[in-house]
């Protein structure tokens, strides 16, 4: 498994057996299920990774970002998208916040 220790430890904390996984390290996200991920969370931006190394290497907080941006670096490049990401009848859980864990703990039961 070619996963982040945080993502590791979160697989581990969740039931995924009903999940298909995607490693999207070795298999892109494409742009119809990065659309679909903007129209469940609303925004690119909220998929976007602010704290991924190329992000800070690429000095994008002191530029001004459309989300047609965001949308280009995640397709670009995998470390932009905000992980893990879990869609569930029709809601997205984004992040490894305690929060978006615990609420994702709770849909799933």
């Amino acid at each position: 498994m070619q996963t982040c220790d945080t993502c590791r430890r979160i697989l581990k904390e969740v039931n995924i057996d009903d999940f298909e996984r995607q490693e999207i390290k070795a298999n892109n996200v494409s742009v119809s299920q990065l659309e679909e991920m903007h129209k469940l969370s609303g925004s690119y931006e909220a998929l976007f990774n602010k704290r991924a190394k190329l992000y800070k290497s690429m000095d994008l907080k002191n530029q001004v970002l459309t989300e047609a941006d965001y949308k280009q670096f995640i397709l670009d490049e995998y470390t932009f998208l905000k992980r893990p990401v879990f869609i569930l009848d029709g809601e997205i859980f984004i992040g490894n916040s305690k929060k978006v864990i615990e609420s994702l703990k709770e849909k799933i039961g």
